[in-house]
């Protein structure tokens, strides 16, 4: 579905990513581990079209991602920044329905996927209320609903790229985040997502991509990928790797 050959990306000059070769496919979640400055972002925008890789291409159906028409290319892929501002006083449910933009299905259409969208987030409570007077926790969810507005009506064919969705989001949301790009997953759709929580990733990704100084450590299932040794080579951290105990996945101890 989403597919990056041999790329290179590089920002002012100098080059953040060599090499990188990933195929996302139909029906999983992948997630990005890295330390700071490893090339987690600058991928995901290389990816979403934003950044012209610097050697290299991407693919989205089979298609260079360039070639793709700017609105077509919205009702396929969705991104969430690492960090999204709006300067005037929308309400939430207005921000939600800038999702819709790229879609032509009628106003019935839209209000039943906003109304969704909205309630996956948990932010319908939150419906009327001015963007600008939410937390940080509550800002983030609210463009999570917008994304999720984005590629509905195409969500078995369709790409869902998050930048460190749960940065400020409590326990409880960040569990409730994870599960519905999962849920995106399963109805067909592909989810790439960056992370900083090496147990979310361990817990929720089908696969795991490890970024280490703009190359490719590792790419594999979550046990293939998050051993103790490589771990300490990659993030500079003594850790224990165990099971956990109520998921088929390791569990990082520090």
């Amino acid at each position: 579905m989403l597919e990056a050959k041999a790329l290179a990306c590089a920002r002012g000059g100098e080059t953040v990513l060599t090499g990188v070769d990933l195929t996302l496919a139909a029906g999983e979640m992948v997630a990005i581990l890295g330390t700071n400055g490893a090339g987690k972002s600058t991928l995901l925008a290389t990816l979403s079209g934003e950044l012209p890789p610097s050697a290299g291409e991407v693919l989205l159906a089979g298609r260079p991602i360039s070639a793709w028409p700017s609105q077509e290319r919205a009702r396929r892929l969705a991104v969430l920044p690492q960090s999204s501002s709006l300067a005037f006083g929308f309400s939430v449910e207005e921000v939600v329905a800038m999702g819709r933009l790229p879609h032509q299905e009628g106003l019935a259409r839209d209000r039943k996927v906003i109304a969704e969208a909205l309630h996956a987030s948990d932010v319908t409570h939150l419906a009327k209320r001015s963007y600008l007077r939410l937390s940080g926790g509550e800002k983030q969810r609210v463009h999570l609903a917008r994304v999720m507005a984005q590629i509905e009506s195409g969500s078995g064919r369709s790409c869902l790229l998050l930048d460190e969705p749960t940065a400020s989001l409590d326990l409880m949301h960040q569990q409730l985040i994870l599960q519905r790009a999962c849920d995106i997953a399963a109805a067909g759709g592909a989810v790439l997502v960056v992370l900083h929580d090496l147990n979310l990733a361990a817990r929720y990704a089908d696969r795991i991509m490890l970024l280490d100084q703009g190359r490719v450590s590792a790419c594999g299932s979550p046990w293939q990928v998050l051993e103790a040794d490589r771990i300490q080579q990659v993030f500079g951290v003594t850790v224990q790797v165990e099971r956990h105990p109520l998921h088929d996945a390791p569990l990082i101890i520090i």
